[in-house]
């Protein structure tokens, strides 16, 4: 009898995968699709989930209008210039668990993972578990219950019964199904009745049982981050809300540790670079015929990006103009530096020196969701630039706080009256996303960063690890497991940051090819995997056909 079970069950999965399953890669589309940002109206397990109207052109970089060839490769940059990653948390605690405990296996899994999320057919990846568990138990639960319902798609009410063929679809899974199934057993122990809660949780930990032996930190792209991702579900299912952050394990690497992996993703990812190297070419255009110019950076750290912008000045025709650099900073970019910010003012005041460039630099010691207006000190006849260089989705907005922080931040430098203002985040939706929502999202974002640092360093390099695990995996446990104040790690669209800036007072700079060619120029020396595109008066750097990251300019 239970091999004739065994046989059905292995049927019927085959008949779906091949049907369904199939259409949980991400396809190619050549035409801009429509995203709501966020929960709008976005479509994750058959419902939509409703908030404030807002509409997002979002793209893969192969169906975005780009001006001349879109692949470059491109120089290095010497020096990290920041502690804290495009992917790091703004906290003080890192992330270090027992994952290296993880041990490799011979199971393998499709790793390619190209495409953004909206590309995804998302109702088949959604709801592929529940498509399995019907073909397997038929419409009717043997106890003839009613029908329930989930994600706002009919099904089977929960039971033991149900749980137990899941558990047995899923050892025929791939690691991707497993993982997503294994989500989905977690979001229903976070909302569903006492009883039906415990049968989640156990589902939910005997799954986990099955992917601890499926993933590995030194394994293939899609394993790594399945590590990382199982250790969020477990620290979520552990616990919620404020809780879940003190149980996480950490271990504060010394800051020679941190800067040393800091420089390692430095080096073989241009994520640190783009942002830096578009804002120099900004403001260097925006103040061309400037005497007196006035910098406010939101994320100075070791002050490495404006090396570069002072040389440039030193070069300027009739002599450079004086330069007064304001940095705000915080006590994680501190822990990195091994000291406070006078190390900063010490290091950029002598280039400046060298290069003759009249030079003042003020520390800012705070956080931005600190920074109130007497703290940047502003002065009349100096022109005035600023950069956001991912920070800004470390604020807590309306969702967490009535403060805001996001949006009065914002406010608070357009009422400086800014010559411009530019501002570099990551291209991804889960900062209001609902928790399934939010797990897709982090699977297939984090897939493509995973696999770019795939294409540079070996897999069972100890210095990679060490790399992802401080400066990736925490951010991911963090997106997972954390709910309300504690989750940091808080992304939005480009589409929703326009919003945001519009509501300032802010609008849009036209990108200009001077500005387009200097951060084209940076992928001369990487993969040609990497891509930028043009849209919206911003750019877009991505991999392969997944957008990543995105640089704007505003006024």
């Amino acid at each position: 009898m239970k091999e004739s079970r065994a046989l059905q069950a292995s049927a019927n999965i085959s008949k779906v995968n091949n049907q369904s399953m199939e259409k949980v890669k991400p396809s190619r589309v050549s035409n801009f699709q429509v995203l709501n940002n966020d929960s709008t109206q976005s479509k994750y397990g058959g419902t939509d989930v409703s908030s404030p109207a807002y509409t997002e052109e979002f793209f893969t970089l192969e169906s975005t209008p780009v001006t001349g060839d879109s692949v470059y490769n491109s120089s290095s940059v010497v020096s990290v210039s920041s502690y804290r990653s495009p992917f790091s948390p703004h906290c003080s605690q890192s992330y270090a668990s027992d994952l290296l405990q993880h041990h490799s296996c011979d199971y393998t899994c499709d790793s390619s993972f190209n495409g953004s999320s909206v590309l995804y057919n998302e109702e088949k990846l959604v709801h592929a578990p529940w498509m399995l568990k019907n073909d397997l138990i038929g419409p009717e639960s043997a106890d003839g219950d009613d029908i329930g319902s989930f994600s706002g798609m009919a099904t089977q009410p929960l039971s033991s019964t149900r749980y137990d063929k899941i558990l047995e679809m899923a050892v025929l899974m791939d690691l991707k199904q497993l993982l997503v199934t294994c989500a989905e057993r977690v979001s229903e122990a976070d909302s569903n009745s006492m009883y039906e809660r415990r049968l989640a949780v156990s589902a939910a930990e005997a799954l986990m049982g099955m992917l601890g032996r499926r993933v590995s930190v030194s394994g293939d792209p899609l394993q790594r981050l399945g590590a990382y991702l199982l250790e969020g579900l477990k620290a979520r299912l552990l616990s919620s809300g404020s809780i879940i952050y003190k149980k996480l394990k950490c271990n504060e690497p010394a800051s020679s540790e941190l800067m040393s992996y800091m420089h390692v993703l430095y080096e073989i990812c241009p994520y640190y670079k783009f942002a830096y190297v578009y804002a120099n070419a900004v403001i260097r255009e925006a103040m061309e015929n400037e005497s007196r110019i006035h910098v406010i950076d939101f994320q100075i750290a070791q002050g490495s990006q404006w090396v570069s912008f002072i040389l440039s000045l030193s070069r300027r025709p009739g002599g450079p103009p004086y330069l007064r650099i304001t940095g705000v900073d915080d006590s994680q970019s501190a822990h990195a530096r091994g000291g406070g910010l006078e190390l900063v003012c010490q290091r950029l005041a002598s280039v400046a020196e060298a290069c003759r460039v009249p030079f003042e630099f003020h520390g800012a010691g705070i956080s931005g969701c600190e920074v109130q207006f007497e703290n940047l000190q502003v002065r009349q006849g100096e022109s005035l630039a600023v950069i956001f260089p991912y920070i800004l989705h470390h604020m807590p907005d309306e969702s967490v706080s009535t403060t805001n922080h996001r949006d009065r931040l914002l406010r608070l430098v357009k009422s400086l009256s800014p010559k411009v203002v530019t501002l570099s985040e990551q291209e991804s939706n889960t900062n209001t996303s609902l928790f399934f929502q939010r797990f897709l999202e982090t699977l297939d974002y984090y897939s493509a960063i995973f696999e770019s640092i795939d294409a540079v360093h070996s897999r069972d390099d100890r210095q990679r690890i060490s790399t992802e695990e401080h400066c990736v995996g925490r951010d991911i446990v963090n997106i997972i497991a954390c709910e309300g104040i504690d989750r940091m790690e808080r992304h939005e669209l480009l589409g929703k940051w326009r919003m945001r800036l519009s509501m300032a007072g802010f609008s849009p700079v036209p990108l200009s090819s001077s500005v387009s060619t200097a951060t084209r120029e940076l992928l001369r020396d990487y993969s040609t995997n990497y891509r930028i595109a043009e849209a919206n008066d911003a750019l877009y750097l991505g991999w392969k056909n997944r957008a990543l990251y995105t640089s704007s300019a505003w006024r």
